[in-house]
């Protein structure tokens, strides 16, 4: 009861901060100081991390200077112990940079940062993914963005103010993308360009930042590899619903035992959303490892060799890396019907063996590594549409972008 009252309170709360969002108009901005977040101020993940290294590796040459905001301390302390500048969200600093700085760039919405100090601030959303399932206003099953009646749309009022103020621009990676990204976000201004976090998987234009969670994963994960001989097997599955019934449909214990036998590493990372997460910790162990949720997934596709997923927008960046992928869909008609429609004919735009239950996963996995390339020309048409042409030196091309609007 108590937990529900202090989630009332700080959500309707909200609305005493709009004389501060007002008056944040009034601060003059600096346009070379750049602002970066993400998920909600509480990971160093995604488009934002990745821009966010390069801009401040190269922020002599660019003439830029990249500013962290966190809500987490540990992640301040780490980026400023590696010679990066980043600020706690609440600290005086932290404040009047929000104030001051040019250029925001989120990953979700503007609280990424601190939406109530971003009054004049030009607002980037690079998003966190490709589409395959519906997004955003073309979400049908959305209620806070499509309210049945009047009730629903009044409980929806402050998170409208602070999540859904428009950004200026957001983000996307082809052309053939554009038009969905203009219905899912009801705007004209899309850039079309490179993801940063894919550059970062793909070539060494700057150097990655690990947090202490990351590496110790990585040499564990990398470890186990090398010595036991095993193959990393990558499960990262969306959140909804219906993914409880994962243990309905997989008997961990016999898993285990096909992991072993087949000298596997079932390495799995769930959606920082998904609420399964204390039931995937209680399996961690034998040839299943649990990545925590709040780590950056792109920093694990190296060590892997193919990718397990259902809806999940990674495999369009997954198979960028040229590995294969398994489709375990065992809800997809509970899916369909209950949490989101896609934008594409499923079939046609998922190149991979698609599993049902555990007999299939197991067999499906066994096929997939024996032949890798048996879906490649899919994954090259897919690829050919989803991405631009010039994926090399797509970060700096961003970073030429916004530098030709606030400069």
């Amino acid at each position: 009861m108590a937990e529900r009252i202090i989630r009332f309170c700080k959500y309707w709360g909200q609305l005493f901060l709009l004389p501060v969002y007002w008056l944040s108009f009034l601060f003059p901005r600096k346009k070379t100081l750049w602002l970066f977040g993400s998920t909600f101020g509480k990971r160093f993940a995604d488009n934002p991390r990745y821009l966010f290294l390069y801009v401040s590796q190269h922020r002599q040459e660019l003439g830029v200077r990249p500013i962290w905001i966190s809500r987490r301390k540990e992640i301040v302390e780490l980026l400023v112990r590696n010679g990066y500048e980043a600020c706690y969200y609440h600290s005086w600093k932290g404040i009047w940079y929000a104030l001051r700085g040019k250029v925001y760039f989120f990953d979700n919405y503007a609280k990424d940062i601190n939406f109530w100090q971003s009054g004049r601030a030009v607002k980037i959303n690079l998003w966190h993914g490709i589409p395959l399932k519906k997004i955003q206003a073309d979400n049908r099953f959305d209620a806070f963005r499509h309210p049945e009646n009047i009730w629903e749309r009044w409980k929806c009022f402050p998170r409208t103010i602070s999540d859904e103020k428009p950004h200026h621009y957001v983000l996307t990676t082809s052309e053939f993308l554009r038009p969905i990204f203009e219905s899912a976000f009801r705007t004209k201004h899309v850039l079309v360009n490179g993801y940063p976090r894919n550059e970062g998987m793909l070539t060494q234009g700057f150097i990655n930042l690990y947090t202490e969670e990351e590496q110790g994963l990585l040499d564990m994960i990398s470890g186990r590899i090398r010595k036991e001989s095993l193959t990393m097997v990558y499960y990262m599955p969306t959140f909804r619903k219906s993914e409880e019934k994962f243990f309905e449909i997989i008997d961990i214990s016999a898993f285990n035992k096909f992991l072993e036998q087949n000298r596997l590493l079932f390495c799995a990372k769930l959606h920082p959303k998904s609420k399964l997460r204390e039931e995937f910790e209680k399996i961690d162990g034998g040839n299943i490892v649990i990545i925590h949720p709040d780590t950056d997934p792109y920093v694990f596709i190296e060590a892997s060799s193919m990718l397990i997923t259902d809806y999940s927008s990674i495999y369009f960046d997954y198979i960028l890396s040229g590995k294969p992928v398994l489709f375990f869909d065992y809800d997809l008609e509970e899916y369909l019907h209950d949490s989101r429609e896609m934008y594409f004919p499923y079939e046609e735009y998922t190149p991979g063996i698609k599993a049902k239950d555990q007999s299939q996963l197991e067999k499906g996995i066994q096929k997939t590594l024996q032949d890798p390339d048996r879906y490649q020309d899919k994954r090259n048409n897919i690829i050919a549409k989803m991405f631009c042409r010039q994926r090399n030196s797509s970060v700096r091309r961003l970073v030429d972008m916004i530098k030709e609007i606030v400069m």
